[in-house]
């Protein structure tokens, strides 16, 4: 087992701290060799408020982990969220220089535009976290989604781009380095997630992903394999468990499991006489539940959230190029009819994402749940930035030089055909 190629997702999320070790096994699957999870006891809607307790979490999650895949873990990507996130489009332009206009645009090209874009000014205390190329053009005409073969001096493209807080960034990396880790990446969580319950083909189509966990749900539009829209809305499963604890006048654990237990989106689905009872504090009498009342109660706060989103959908303008609907996921997507009221609110086909099509046969079955979207979406893109690293240089410049030299082929037989034209005797 070469440890180069192992790596390690860690999310820090709002209910829980989950860390997850890692591989490329066969056939462009993740193999899972341990996993490691702990309660989030210092961080509320996706940001950090207590180091101390955020460091103890991130500890045992690693520590568990560690003892699972009998792996030594140093290096983490780790996953960024929060009402702080915002995102912009900008148009960038790199004019090459000391080249002709037969040269092709190569990768170095590319990841000086990319680069340029990491440069631009932003508002004091914020910062880029990523830059997400679009569709490019050379010279003024269009080039698509890989401009790289084609010649030209002048390449441009649009970029979506992801805004964070620097204290926010600053406070996780803070607290990984004091759990003995060092942060490798820092990624979006929902761009993690998408990795992990996304196909291709639902890139391609169109496709909305809300990944609605313990504080924020987060939102990835992609529409023809790109990246269109991502926005995160503060509000998440814990909101709900809050709302249960104050309507039904219980604490905050037994709201809880009576949420996870019992707790469906659609009030009509649940019966009239069904009662659940609740053990009374210290010898008090039981607390009798009713389970429509539950319903209704969670009924009405996810309608705020899906509403949030698909406000979200209407304002980035894909709502009717959407035609792989709306993928749920994270903890939030367990609840029993949130398929069947996503539906009816936005008209929009709506299935559950689970991150198990690209996990390695006899990977454990928890792993499985939409809850661990994002941890196995942050454990594959490590795994893809690995991979990239491994590939030798020397590859990409013999394809380029392999380029060139079909375009100077081209080039020549042209000239060739066209001196052959002018030179026939049309008497002949």
């Amino acid at each position: 087992m070469e440890t180069t190629k192992i790596v390690v997702g860690l999310d820090i999320g709002t209910t829980k701290i989950c860390c997850i070790v890692g591989k490329k096994a066969e056939h462009g699957k993740i193999e899972i060799l341990g996993m490691g999870r702990a309660d989030s006891l210092g961080v509320k809607r996706g940001m950090v408020f207590n180091i101390e307790q955020t460091v103890q979490a991130i500890r045992q999650a690693v520590d568990e982990a560690e003892s699972k895949s009998s792996v030594e873990i140093q290096e983490v990507n780790v996953g960024i969220a929060g009402q702080h996130i915002k995102s912009v489009q900008h148009n960038g332009i790199y004019t090459r220089k000391n080249v002709s206009e037969t040269d092709v645009i190569t990768q170095q090209d590319v990841d000086a535009l990319v680069d340029d874009m990491y440069k631009l000014a932003m508002l004091p205390g914020e910062e880029i976290i990523h830059v997400l190329p679009q569709e490019y053009t050379i010279d003024g005409m269009a080039a698509g989604k890989n401009p790289i073969g084609s010649p030209g001096i002048r390449l441009a493209a649009n970029f979506h781009i992801i805004i964070g807080q620097t204290t926010a960034a600053n406070i996780i990396k803070k607290c990984v380095e004091k759990a003995g880790l060092t942060m490798k990446d820092i990624i979006l969580e929902p761009l993690a997630s998408s990795e992990a319950v996304l196909s291709e083909e639902e890139k391609e189509a169109g496709v909305a992903l809300v990944d609605i966990g313990g504080g924020t749900t987060d939102l990835a539009i992609f529409y023809d394999g790109i990246i269109r829209h991502t926005a995160v809305i503060p509000l998440g499963g814990n909101i709900i468990t809050e709302d249960i604890r104050e309507g039904c006048t219980i604490i905050g654990k037994q709201a809880e499991l009576l949420k996870v237990k019992f707790g469906s989106a659609l009030a009509s689905e649940s019966q009239e006489n069904e009662i659940v009872s609740i053990p009374g504090l210290r010898g008090r009498e039981p607390k009798e539940i009713s389970v429509k009342n539950l319903a209704n109660i969670i009924q009405a706060r996810m309608e705020e959230i899906i509403e949030y989103v698909y406000h979200e959908i209407k304002n980035s303008g894909y709502e009717k190029k959407l035609i792989g609907g709306i993928v749920l996921t994270g903890g939030g997507a367990q609840m029993k009819h949130i398929t069947q009221l996503t539906e009816f609110i936005t008209a929009m086909n709506t299935r559950i994402g689970y991150p198990n099509e690209h996990l390695a046969p006899g990977s454990p079955e928890e792993i499985t749940s939409p809850m661990y979207s994002t941890g196995v979406g942050l454990l594959m893109m490590g795994v893809l930035s690995e991979i990239k690293v491994e590939k030798p240089v020397e590859t990409k410049e013999k394809v380029i030089t392999h380029s060139k030299k079909t375009m100077g082929e081209w080039f020549r037989g042209l000239m060739d055909r066209t001196t052959e034209i002018l030179n026939d005797d049309p008497g002949k």
